[in-house]
């Protein structure tokens, strides 16, 4: 894996956020905070240094690690056959600090499968064949490295925290985008759903950097399970980040 600096800039990004991420509080309902920078650490930093190596065209952007996914790989949308088939990246995966009975981490021995990793995974292998290709021009990041658990086990978004632990975990999370940013120099910003769309909105408000937004991969989205690669595709294509 290459070390330029670029992947160092990324590396030392990740590595902030982890900490800043990880100094915070968080309040009922929530019970458990996962923070897969840190347990998950060695994937996260093998994806980053196997994918991230140089600038990119595009940035895909999502919001928060899926218990499934990233909670278990530390790779974003990291639905675990993806990331062990595709992507070819396996390491090994502690645990959290407090781990909730209902959402245990197996990394990559889970038998879960995320359906959102699942489904943006499958779109761009099917697209581009190859990892290299697709990596070539694209990157693939989340907003904010936490998964926020209630006590029966659900899991909150960001954006159902309170206010004053929302502000500070925005905080840390926009100075985090920013670096990417930099490091990166993307000609294209695209939110995957509607969160991800508005943070990198208020983020680069008149920034030259273009904008755009995909719909978000969930099955809990009635749009998302009718065809969502071809709409995905279109919204893509439409906007003009592919051909």
């Amino acid at each position: 894996m290459q070390s330029t600096p670029v992947t160092e800039a990324l590396i030392a990004a990740a590595r902030r956020l982890r900490a800043e991420t990880g100094r915070l509080k968080f309040g009922a309902p929530v019970t458990h905070v996962y923070n897969p920078l840190g347990y998950a650490w060695p994937p996260h930093e093998a994806y980053l240094r196997k994918f991230g190596s140089a600038g990119k065209r595009v940035v895909f952007l999502g919001m928060n690690p899926g218990p499934f996914g990233m909670a278990q790989t530390g790779v974003p949308f990291g639905e675990v056959a993806a990331v062990r088939d595709w992507l070819q990246i396996e390491s090994p995966v502690g645990k959290p600090e407090r781990e909730h009975p209902r959402r245990l981490i197996a990394g990559f021995g889970c038998a879960r499968s995320e359906v959102s990793g699942r489904r943006l995974w499958s779109l761009f292998a099917e697209r581009f064949g190859t990892p290299r290709r697709f990596f070539t021009e694209h990157l693939v990041m989340n907003y904010c490295p936490l998964v926020f658990l209630e006590r029966s086990g659900r899991n909150r978004t960001p954006d159902k925290l309170p206010a004053a632990e929302k502000a500070a975990l925005f905080t840390a999370c926009d100075r985090h985008l920013r670096a990417v940013v930099v490091a990166l120099q993307p000609e294209w910003l695209i939110g995957v759903g509607e969160f991800a769309t508005k943070r990198a909105e208020e983020l680069f408000p008149d920034s030259p950097l273009k904008r755009g937004r995909i719909l978000h991969p969930s099955p809990a989205s009635p749009a998302a399970n009718r065809d969502w690669p071809g709409v995905v595709t279109r919204q893509l294509e439409q906007l003009g980040v592919w051909r």
